[in-house]
């Protein structure tokens, strides 16, 4: 009886496994479909490349493009043509009888060449507008690259924060076997792990930090801060530079620049396009004339002359002239202010990789190797839990010192790009590798 019971068991027990396993199975592929798909890898040319795609600031250029066509379209039209009817003496004493009716058609011949000129002046504020559009585009790239170095130094000191975590818990156990062992007093303890959740406290913070500057750079086009990851050893790729003579005269031909060359030609435009409203325009007409009082049928013509147009248009060229020559002086300033602001990139940006290059092979290194002579002593007994604390405390300070400089070092290289409108590389480098 009992081995009867045990075999129905068993069966039964085999029914329930196999049902177990065969749901087991049907959800394993749902649990899988429902995990998120690791984001991918985003480049710096990939971000720049969304951008300017799909940034609506760039958006605005193309409508405006759009509305100085259709003035280009107008400029160029010629004076219109104009129907004219005047009816005359149709309530006199004769009645309608001696109305006389008068068809005309009327226009403007235009002198000096002033439609040219119109048409000159929107084409010219046409290249205005595409210089505009291209220092636009520069600086909204100057902005993502800044952003981009921010996730990069985000996810760095999320990095570091995650090594402090770990390095305050090894104090943290280090220091609580010392106290259990009677060795150190209780309160070295307490502190280590007080130590240990501002670790973890600081940890969570980097992590809403890196959430919150890769959702700034997805903003710029619009997409989701989710979708992507970056690589952290960009964070400290640094190509070599020219040196600040080249850098100028690249600087010179930056579209900021160039956009002053640009409304200074449409300064001109307006100034050729003021001297010709100086020119005559004479206004002409021919019509027929119908006479019921004598049944006549007769051609009517006439001329219009403005009266000393030249003195009316004078204040319209001298203001149009002083304009044109506000632009060269503008232009002056720019190149200066340029030059001092170039001159502080390319310095703050050597001094950055100095930094770098002193905390990577030099500071940290050592402070490394301190820290672990420091640890050593201590479990010998040798250190107090204060010393091994300072030695941590010094090392991720150099750490972040490190991220910080390396930061700056690519934030003065994108205002330098910016600037030149050019990649840092000397003329003539090798941009394969």
């Amino acid at each position: 009886m009992l081995s009867i019971f045990a075999r129905a068991v068993r069966v039964q027990y085999r029914c329930v496994a196999l049902l177990a396993l065969a749901s087991l199975i049907f959800w394993i592929p749902q649990v899988l479909a429902q995990q998120p798909e690791p984001a991918a890898q985003l480049t710096l040319a990939e971000a720049i490349d969304r951008t300017l795609s799909r940034n609506p600031e760039l958006a605005v250029f193309r409508l405006r493009d759009a509305a100085l066509a259709g003035r280009a379209q107008t400029a160029a039209l010629r004076p219109p043509l104009e129907l004219g009817a005047e009816l005359e003496n149709f309530a006199g004493e004769g009645g309608a009888d001696e109305a006389e009716l008068t068809i005309s058609l009327s226009s403007v011949i235009e002198l000096g060449g002033q439609r040219g000129a119109r048409v000159g002046a929107v084409s010219a504020r046409r290249d205005l507008l595409l210089a505009e559009e291209q220092a636009a585009a520069l600086d909204l790239l100057g902005e993502v690259i800044r952003r981009y170095v921010e996730v990069l130094a985000a996810q760095e000191r999320l990095v570091l924060a995650r090594d402090s975590v770990n390095l305050a818990g090894d104090t943290m156990k280090a220091v609580e076997r010392r106290v259990k062992a009677a060795a150190s007093p209780r309160s070295e303890a307490l502190r280590a792990r007080a130590a240990l959740a501002q670790a973890r406290l600081a940890v969570q913070s980097q992590q809403r930090l890196v959430a919150y500057h890769k959702l700034v750079l997805a903003s710029l086009w619009g997409g989701e801060a989710s979708a992507f990851r970056l690589d952290s050893a960009e964070l400290y790729r640094f190509p070599p530079s020219a040196g600040f003579a080249e850098l100028y005269d690249r600087a010179r031909q930056n579209p900021a620049i160039a956009r002053f060359a640009s409304e200074e030609r449409l300064r001109s435009a307006e100034l050729r396009l003021a001297e010709t409203q100086s020119s005559l325009d004479i206004g002409w007409s021919l019509g027929l004339r119908r006479s019921r009082e004598i049944d006549e049928t007769t051609l009517v013509a006439g001329f219009e002359l403005p009266l000393f147009p030249a003195r009316r248009n004078a204040g319209a060229i001298v203001a149009a002239s002083a304009e044109r020559e506000q632009v060269a002086a503008e232009r002056e300033a720019a190149l200066l202010r340029l030059k001092n602001r170039l001159f502080r990139a390319v310095s703050g940006r050597e001094q950055a990789l100095a930094a770098v290059q002193l905390l990577q092979g030099s500071v940290v290194p050592t402070l490394r190797e301190a820290l672990a002579e420091v640890e050593r002593a201590y479990r010998r007994g040798r250190y107090s839990y204060l010393e091994w604390a300072s030695a941590r405390e010094e090392l991720i300070g150099a750490r972040r010192a490190q991220i910080e400089a390396a930061s700056a070092a690519l934030r003065f290289g994108a205002e330098i790009e910016q600037m030149t409108a050019a990649p840092l590389l000397p003329a003539g480098a090798d941009t394969s590798k």
